[in-house]
């Protein structure tokens, strides 16, 4: 039989990439689009904003939205509101991703040791996560702010200190499924040291459950470090932080409530759109889900 003749096997359709699943659902369109101008605010913010962030003018003190100059008003100090949304945004966005790296990252470590090493290791690793799970992230940093002092080091250094043990959890829950494939042990067969068999073969099968994770947290991190700052031990004024400026706000509810409405509202939006986005990127990672 010739070779025209042969009958050649159905090609299976290409499989939709993750940023294509990810944009076929409505919400999560929305909520990637949103984390995408919330980001490109932030790093924008010097160019984007009208005024410097520290100009103050009494004379439009507490001016509503909407005001001549001033869409979104001005707080106690007169200075526009826009611009210390901008910067304030830069500076919460900044302190989630430096707690999100530093606390997963850290995270990620013990539960790959954890997992790798589960007879020596696991035991005395997951019983620290446990200990540091026991205490609330606010006392963490009380704690840590009374060491310290208050600032913005202290947040991140208390936000990356709560993401520690749930990333770790995470990382080994993956690391342990992963350590039961075959591959694994044709690896160590092969005379891969353990360093390169983590790097090469264990990590690359655990980035998505990472990468999930992280986006979640995210959101959780910018929440959490609003919630510090409210309670003054986040940026100190003058420094421009949602969490700050709404603490800043609560003094004048009743005179000019927009000062500490609008940076609630900002810190709405970026924590709902992060849970949805990592929410979406959860379903678009998961074989079981793809079509």
């Amino acid at each position: 039989m010739s070779a025209a003749t042969e009958t050649s096997e159905p090609v299976a359709p290409p499989r939709p990439g993750v940023l294509y699943r990810l944009t076929r659902e409505p919400g999560a369109a929305i909520a990637l689009i949103l984390a995408v101008l919330l980001v490109a605010a932030a790093v924008f913010a010097p160019l984007l904003a009208p005024t410097d962030p520290y100009d103050n003018d009494l004379a439009v003190a507490m001016q509503p939205p909407g005001s001549e100059g001033l869409p979104l008003g001005a707080d106690a100090q007169g200075r526009n509101m826009i611009t210390r949304l901008l910067f304030g945004l830069r500076v919460s966005l900044l302190m989630g991703f430096a707690a999100v790296l530093l606390g997963g990252g850290l995270g990620a470590l013990l539960g790959f040791l954890a997992a790798f090493y589960h007879r020596w290791l696991d035991g005395p690793i997951m019983r620290l996560v446990d200990i540091m799970l026991s205490f609330p992230a606010i006392l963490v940093g009380l704690a840590i702010a009374a060491i310290f002092g208050p600032g913005i080091f202290s947040v991140v250094l208390a936000l990356s200190v709560a993401t520690v043990p749930l990333m770790a959890r995470i990382v080994r829950g993956s690391a342990m499924v992963v350590m039961r494939l075959d591959y694994i042990e044709a690896a160590r067969a092969t005379g891969m040291s353990d360093a390169r068999l983590i790097w090469r073969h264990l990590a690359p099968n655990c980035l998505s459950a990472i990468f999930v994770f992280a986006t979640l947290r995210f959101g959780q991190v910018i929440l959490l470090g609003s919630a510090l700052s409210v309670l003054g031990l986040g940026a100190q004024p003058p420094v421009p932080e949602l969490g700050a400026m709404a603490s800043e706000g609560r003094n004048f509810l009743f005179f000019a409530p927009h000062i500490a409405v609008v940076p609630c509202v900002v810190i709405f939006v970026v924590v709902l759109a992060f849970n949805v986005l990592g929410d979406a990127l959860r379903d678009a990672l998961d074989p079981r889900l793809r079509v």
